[in-house]
């Protein structure tokens, strides 16, 4: 006779306990509104029923970054759940007060994605960035924060890890994101102090602030499901799901192209194009004469962000070059990567 499985541990968070094969959503009170409206952080725990790794994902830890929060949304939707083993830690929205506003900030013009630890004694952030700590990150065995480029910037889907890390460039190639650049750790962000504390964090950025991008979306939920997989939290999917449809790049380096005059943008190359040094990335037109200055790249690459509002000030960043050993291999793995996010992918989002 065969011997059954052990059964996962309760599980606690916040004032709540969540038994093996539950799953609810924790409201964890936060510092009201100054007209005494209650605020709460959303944590959605899925705490399989056999015990396994702790996962947690976070979504616009800036307020404006949109498209995790449908990442996240699709993510608990996602019949490959059922039947997880260990626990999922899912928050939506972060920076609620940020949200509310459609802001990046906290009302106090904090960037709460540079207040961790943070502080139950301290400020608005550090409470915030506190509480997010103690209650989804810390025991977690892997993190993995959702974002996208700031205002009037948009970024190619992209994985940010510290690469050299035991078993990290594994896990970054699992999400499945084209391009996977090796980035340190900053001084008061999520993934800096959740590595302080042994949790290793996968940064997902992609798209732009209060956009949704459906091929960001897309693969963000892909790569989650990929690497939840990895971890053995869920079942392996189809055997088109296993194939490796593409094999993600590491960029050795990445540069900016900045505006060498003020004046009116004219883009000239996307987002995801290959490019070469010097060619021209877009041309920057005086708006009272016909006078226009091409924007040359500094490196050869692929463009993984760029600015998107047309008008510009001399010494602005505008386009972000990854370089890449070999950059024909990174371009056709661009190009792969958007073939395979077409509409046809099971990760549609249920109406509500």
């Amino acid at each position: 006779m065969a011997r059954a499985e052990p059964r996962a541990a309760p599980l606690r968070i916040g004032d709540r306990e969540i038994l093996a094969g539950q799953r609810l959503r924790v409201d964890l009170p936060l510092p009201s509104l100054f007209t005494q409206t209650a605020v709460f952080l959303p944590v959605h725990v899925l705490h399989g029923r056999r015990p396994g790794p702790r996962l947690c994902v976070t979504a616009a830890i800036h307020g404006d970054e949109i498209n995790g929060v449908s990442v996240i949304r699709r993510l608990l939707a996602s019949p490959a759940l059922r039947g997880l083993r260990g626990t999922l830690l899912a928050v939506p929205v972060v920076n609620v007060y940020g949200f509310v506003r459609h802001s990046r900030y906290l009302p106090d013009r904090r960037d709460l994605n540079r207040s961790f630890p943070g502080s139950e004694s301290g400020s608005l952030a550090g409470r915030l960035a506190a509480a997010l700590m103690a209650e989804v990150v810390a025991d977690s065995d892997l993190g993995i924060d959702l974002h996208t480029g700031a205002a009037h910037r948009e970024n190619l889907p992209q994985i940010r890890a510290q690469l050299d890390e035991p078993g990290m460039l594994a896990l970054a190639r699992a999400f499945g994101a084209p391009v996977m650049l090796n980035a340190d750790l900053r001084d008061g962000s999520l993934r800096g102090e959740a590595a302080a504390q042994g949790v290793p964090v996968l940064v997902y950025e992609a798209g732009e602030a209060l956009r949704f991008d459906e091929l960001s979306i897309r693969a963000g939920v892909r790569g989650i499901l990929n690497v939840m997989r990895l971890l053995g939290m869920i079942r392996e999917g189809s055997r088109r799901h296993r194939q490796v449809l593409h094999q993600p790049v590491v960029a050795r380096s990445s540069t900016w192209a900045r505006a060498h005059q003020s004046g009116m943008l004219r883009f000239l190359k996307p987002l995801g194009a290959r490019v070469q040094k010097g060619e021209s990335l877009a041309v920057v037109a005086d708006p009272f004469s016909q006078q226009e200055d091409p924007v040359p790249s500094p490196a050869s690459g692929i463009v993984i962000g760029r600015v998107n509002l047309p008008l510009v000030t001399e010494g602005e960043a505008l386009f972000h070059i990854a370089r890449f050993g070999k950059t024909d291999i990174a371009a056709e793995t661009v190009e792969r990567f958007q073939s395979l996010m077409e509409p046809e992918d099971d990760v549609s989002e249920p109406l509500d």
